[in-house]
């Protein structure tokens, strides 16, 4: 039989990208999700298994036609990987309520958000039907606290957050492990560093390994002791 399937949407250099690495040496074959063509054929190129498809997740459209796609080409996905996320990085950073294009917010909600809903409603009945599967959606603590420059930001990761409970209540009971990791943490990518403190120490930032090993991990819990909100933090975070 082939190796199982698992979907990552959001297969960026952080997180994205050490899940496929790690999915992959774990068994899986890789449908990778991204919006950069270029970086997407780099980890082909480099995972074995593994296959990129072009897909910006806030174009509802496109992204159930991948999903589609991938379906398709490789099989339905056993594992989903939810890491696409907005709000943070694009348009400069974080804003308050009353700066920046409010606009943004409706953004932000289609990508953290919607997109999660509609993939999930497209790759879960294959995961019911077959009585197992696993939906791990990354987050952080923006989903549960408003801060003041976050927000065009938390109130999409909240909602992000109650969207995975209600899909866990519901799915659980068929078979389909529901998780949403929180990371209480800047995640250590060049993309992240200059953003977040770039002077700031190896140990204040998650490293990208370490959350894709948890979120294997999680993928992979015995029925018996699932988790469904999984808090991640350096042991230097304050908290």
């Amino acid at each position: 039989m082939a190796n199982p399937v698992c979907l990552i949407a959001g297969a960026g250099p952080g997180t994205g990208g050490e899940c496929a690495r790690r999915f992959a040496s774990g068994g899986y074959r890789v449908a990778m999700l991204a919006r950069n063509k270029e970086r997407l054929d780099a980890l082909e190129a480099e995972i074995q298994g593994s296959r990129g498809y072009v897909c910006d997740v806030s174009d509802l459209d496109g992204l159930m036609a991948t999903a589609e796609c991938v379906r398709d080409e490789m099989g339905a996905p056993e594992v989903v990987v939810h890491n696409a996320v907005s709000g943070i990085l694009e348009g400069g950073g974080a804003a308050k309520f009353l700066e920046d294009d409010p606009t943004r917010l409706e953004r932000n909600f289609r990508v953290n958000t919607t997109s999660l809903l509609y993939l999930v409603r497209s790759t879960a009945p294959a995961m019911i039907e077959a009585g197992k599967g696993a939906i791990v959606v990354t987050g952080n603590t923006s989903a549960t606290r408003g801060k003041p420059a976050f927000a065009y930001f938390a109130p999409t990761k909240a909602a992000q957050r109650i969207l995975c409970e209600s899909m866990a209540r519901d799915l659980g009971p068929k078979g389909v492990h529901v998780a949403y990791v929180m990371i209480d943490a800047a995640i250590d990518t060049p993309r992240t560093r200059p953003i977040f403190a770039a002077d700031k120490p190896d140990e204040d930032f998650c490293k990208p390994t370490a959350i894709a090993e948890e979120i294997f991990h999680v993928a992979h819990q015995d029925r018996s002791a699932w988790s469904f909100l999984v808090e991640l933090r350096p042991d230097r975070e304050t908290w």
